[in-house]
């Protein structure tokens, strides 16, 4: 059954803090997704922007090739005026400007994009990959405005994705490249300006895959954790689970006794029922003790679930406390004195707590009578009430036999006994210390033990 509790548990708070997660992470995610889109969006137009307004950063070449004879290509700077270069074997290109007068550049485009060019060009942002390629109205390629040595193939397939799509803000895979792509109108046709976007998306691959070891290392370490703090969370339940139902045998068991007792007593009366009833006293005295001995026993168990069920509503006023523990002295000094016990105390006067004066005397009765049970002939009992530090501490000590260190923690449990024959012997079931610990506690109050077998066993109860 308790297993089936854990399991409950486990699952239930794996299955909450697994959707606490998912939502967490797909939030980051979303949120880095679009502020990685928007960026990709703002470098794309600030490239788009460089290509039209600048010109580009590196070699035009026509659309279709350049001959061996000396064919050329004239682009207008946006100062009206051009540039020439003219490479070997007789081919020229012809590179614009950007600030009216046009700067003759190598061949192959390559120039330091941190340092303005000659001529006032304006390089594209640092570190950005990009080129530019111009079409006619017909998407046949016109021109490559770029800095980078590609097959004619390679831009072929980039002006044909770029076709499929033609939009501001568009990618496609190439080469195991992302791209993004912008296409915008120009008069004689299209440019389209063309931004390596593969390492910003690789920064989204990779917080997937972050997000996933995180969420499998988080899971493993919250499963092993919930197990861990379930089966704490379990053990007092199951403890006091394993207390009812010995409560229950133990409280089945001591009505058994005197039942059986009275039983029998009553069999023995039918039996001679043609006798007087003052011959048949005895049986009738034995019926009446049994009797009396399971009122005690149901009162006390009565009263355990009474206190139980008024925790937080009883109603505490000051009293003295000195007093109250001085009355019951007063009436346990004729027992002790019975008994032959040597009797001392040490009570300091106007004491004052706030509680229930008669929960506190019942208290200092269990304790006494116990203590009366227990002491060895001829032994010696002291109580003591004092003001120690910001608490009362009334303190109750007396020699004989002692508990032994394996019962100390289970002296104040219901029904418990070190020594059943011997409590029995002395009319008590187990309940007492059980009582005194209860009313202590509901006066918010500590009761503990202490004993040194066969020299004296001394019990504290700390108050306000």
């Amino acid at each position: 059954m308790f297993k089936k509790l854990r399991n409950r548990f486990l699952l239930m708070n794996m299955v909450i803090i697994t959707i606490i997660m998912l939502v967490a992470f797909a939030t980051i995610y979303v949120i880095t997704y679009q502020n990685v889109r928007r960026d990709i969006g703002m470098e794309l137009e600030r490239v788009s922007e460089f290509y039209h307004k600048d010109g580009g950063p590196g070699k035009q070449s026509p659309g279709k090739g350049s001959g061996q004879g000396g064919a050329s290509l004239a682009q207008t700077g946006s100062g009206g005026k051009t540039g020439s270069l003219s490479g070997t074997g007789g081919s020229a290109a012809q590179i614009q400007g950007s600030g009216g007068i046009g700067g003759e550049l190598p061949a192959t485009g390559d120039t330091d994009p941190r340092h303005p060019r000659e001529g006032g060009q304006i390089p594209p942002p640092e570190l950005s990959v990009s080129f530019e390629l111009k079409t006619d109205r017909e998407w046949n390629l016109l021109s490559k405005n770029t800095r980078f040595d590609m097959e004619d193939t390679f831009y072929e397939t980039a002006k044909e994705e770029a076709a499929s799509k033609p939009v501001r803000n568009a990618q496609f895979t190439l080469e195991g490249t992302r791209w993004a792509y912008s296409v915008q109108q120009t008069p004689s046709g299209y440019s389209i300006v063309f931004l390596d976007v593969t390492a910003q998306l690789k920064i989204i691959t990779n917080l997937i895959y972050t997000f996933s070891i995180v969420a499998l290392v988080m899971l493993a370490v919250i499963y092993l954790t919930s197990r861990y703090f379930a089966n704490r969370s379990i053990e007092p339940v199951r403890e006091a689970f394993d207390k009812q139902k010995q409560f229950i045998a133990d409280a089945s068991h001591e009505l058994k006794t005197p039942l059986a007792v009275i039983n029998t007593n009553a069999d023995v009366l039918l039996a001679n029922s043609d006798e007087t009833i003052r011959s048949q006293s005895k049986w009738l005295q034995h019926i009446k003790s049994e009797t009396e001995r399971m009122k005690t026993l149901t009162n006390d168990l009565l009263y355990l679930t009474q206190m139980d069920d008024a925790r937080g509503h009883m109603i505490f006023v000051p009293f003295d406390l000195s007093e109250a523990v001085e009355s019951v002295i007063l009436t346990m000094e004729a027992v002790i004195f019975e008994k032959e016990l040597s009797f001392t105390y040490d009570i300091e006067p106007r004491l004052t707590l706030t509680g229930s004066s008669e929960q506190i005397k019942q208290v200092v009765m269990i304790l006494l009578d116990n203590a009366v049970k227990y002491t060895n002939p001829r032994g010696s009992i002291h109580l003591s009430l004092k003001k120690q530090h910001n608490h009362l501490l009334l303190r109750v000590t007396n020699t004989g036999e002692g508990i032994a260190p394996e019962h100390l923690d289970n002296i104040f449990d219901r029904f418990y006994r070190v020594d059943a024959s011997r409590s029995r012997k002395h009319g008590g079931y187990g309940l007492g210390l059980a009582i005194a610990k209860s009313i202590v506690e509901q006066h918010k109050g500590k009761i503990s033990v202490k004993s040194v077998p066969n020299e004296k066993t001394t019990f504290d109860v700390q108050l306000g």
